[in-house]
């Protein structure tokens, strides 16, 4: 099944949700026109259709390999990675002091949507490499910057991420890795990382590293913890004391090499503090919030390529006649249901992605309060969209029927791709964790409820206005809750205030689509935004039990009696 980039959809999206035209009427972002937009668009769409697609099923069946700590990646994936540097397409949003376009994060996101669909395992290794720039750019010293910005940026050296250890897991401050000063401003990194996407490759020579470490005499938990830029060859030439101890055999995403990486065995890894001592979680998350929208968008990506596949699929295959013809599954009722949904669920996945990223570009240009509201969004994206693209990768699989649970047709790789994304980058339960008890109280509560008064003042659907009511109570009741009933609601309420948000910018949409504002294809498009605010909008209104629940109704039995 080929593939086509979603060109009009992204367009309608950037035009009527994030309203790029605004943000180019800034010097920063001056260079995003319309003609600059549609060029792009088509652009990214032209090497993901035709560079990356065919590589998805060859990588996924052959998978890297690892040997004497060397990573070979699957073949056509190191000549595609060269293209994409040849594209100039890392540095699309980059710092254009550093080399970079300097265009708005919001053109990057649809480009990192094309790059996930297209082939998600590659598009992991590049997406790290975004996360970096950021981190580095804002907390790196400017010797840090000159040295590895201006080749990451371009895609000559790809970054890694280096937060998880065996004994820790998604527990951060149980970390062990030290990190010790030697008296010329270089640290030696010694320890084990588990977990770590593209931490070896065929790619490029060089690697760059953000390890969190403790430095002698720091407290426990999170508060001792330090970010050291770690590269795999040093400044002038040697090969640095780390190395690609094994790779992971995973349920998908296998062409991705996720690496177990050892520092230090002989001796330490030269590395050089990014930001201050002990401020190495301050300095991370600026890369990690970075990666939880782009893992957002990993979801969005994989549903709409599991959309395109499964009406592929229900317009050609025919069973059961009506008035003695043959008929295509796709005009059987619950066929057409889930297509509909599929459709549905990825263009309100999309809708609130590029929000979320439009929101980081004003942030840029000095709205405080897009950048509030970019943290309040962004544990909505990471969690909703990538449910979005399990739920929808799924319903693929059950388009196709049978033949859905056969590898030949490549139904199944998205889903197997897909479930990943729920987990890493903080799991969508830490997403929920921290949306009650931070997001909802960022800015003393102003920045949520600033949030709710734009969709009050928009939204016209009386089953958003309805699902708005309810969200406000339980926030309300959220906030002053014990921190333990506040935990038990978390998940339900954040997808309550995920799909509610969704559903004011798909509503936004629909308006654009009825004014005759996007191209080709409108009936789709509107029967997309029906089906999402008549059904899936009440169906988080369904949630509100789960969202009022408290702490005895999950503690009434030992978990021991739950098996």
């Amino acid at each position: 099944m080929s593939f086509a980039c979603p060109v009009s959809d992204q367009r309608l999206v950037l035009n009527h949700v994030v309203r790029v035209s605004e943000l180019a009427k800034s010097n920063r972002f001056a260079e995003a026109t319309p003609e600059t937009v549609d060029a792009l668009l088509e652009a990214a769409a032209e090497f993901a259709e035709g560079e990356l697609a065919p590589l998805n099923e060859i990588g996924d069946r052959t998978a890297s390999r690892w040997s004497d700590g060397m990573v070979t990646t699957p073949p056509g994936f190191r000549e595609a990675y060269s293209k994409f540097v040849e594209g100039g397409w890392m540095g699309l949003s980059g710092p254009v002091e550093a080399g970079g376009q300097g265009l708005p994060n919001s053109l990057s996101a649809a480009m990192m949507e094309d790059f996930n669909a297209a082939n998600v395992a590659f598009a992991l290794c590049p997406m790290l490499g975004l996360g970096a720039v950021e981190a580095i750019e804002a907390h790196g010293s400017e010797e840090l910057k000159r040295q590895y910005l201006p080749r990451i940026v371009s895609g000559e050296w790809t970054a890694t991420m280096n937060l998880t250890e065996s004994q820790a897991g998604s527990d951060v401050g149980a970390l062990k890795s030290r990190a010790t000063p030697t008296g010329d401003g270089s640290w030696r990194i010694t320890g084990t990382k588990i977990f770590i996407t593209y931490g070896e490759h065929d790619f490029t020579d060089n690697i760059i590293h953000l390890v969190l470490a403790r430095t002698p005499g720091a407290p426990d938990g999170t508060k001792g913890i330090s970010l050291f830029l770690v590269p795999k060859i040093l400044p002038d030439g040697e090969s640095n004391d780390l190395h690609c101890v094994s790779i992971e055999h995973k349920m998908g995403i296998h062409a991705s090499p996720t690496c177990v990486m050892g520092y230090g065995e002989n001796g330490g890894a030269t590395g050089w503090l990014v930001g201050e001592e002990l401020g190495g979680m301050r300095a991370m998350f600026t890369m990690m919030n970075h990666a939880r929208l782009n893992v957002g968008l990993q979801g969005v990506g994989l549903a709409e390529r599991a959309t395109q596949r499964a009406v592929a699929y229900a317009l050609e295959r025919k069973q059961g006649q009506r008035s003695g013809l043959p008929i295509r599954i796709a005009d059987h009722p619950d066929v057409r249901r889930m297509l509909v949904r599929m459709r549905a669920l990825t263009m309100a996945a999309r809708a609130l992605a590029y929000y979320a990223f439009g929101q980081l570009d004003r942030d840029i240009l000095g709205d405080r309060e897009a950048g509030l509201r970019a943290d309040v969004l962004t544990p909505l994206v990471k969690a909703w969209c990538t449910d979005v693209g399990c739920e929808v990768a799924s319903l693929g699989i059950q388009v196709h029927g049978g033949m859905g649970f056969i590898e030949e047709t490549g139904a199944a790789q998205h889903l197997r791709d897909a479930r990943i994304a729920p987990i890493y980058e903080g799991t969508n339960g830490i997403q929920a964790a921290d949306f009650v008890q931070r997001k909802i109280g960022l800015d003393g509560g102003g920045a949520f409820d600033a949030l709710m008064a734009d969709i009050r003042a928009e939204s016209l659907h009386e089953e958003l206005i309805a699902l708005a009511d309810e969200v406000e109570i339980l926030v309300a009741t959220a906030r002053n809750a014990e921190p333990g009933d506040r935990l038990v609601a978390s998940y339900p309420l954040m997808t309550m205030a995920a799909v509610l948000t969704a559903g004011w910018l798909i509503e936004r949409l629909g308006r654009a689509i009825d004014a005759g504002e996007a191209d080709a294809g409108n009936a789709g498009r509107s029967a997309a935004v029906a089906y999402f605010l008549s059904i899936v909008v009440p169906e988080a209104l369904g949630l509100g039990a789960g969202a009022a629940a408290t702490t005895e109704l999950l503690y009434r039995a030992p978990a021991e009696e739950l098996a």
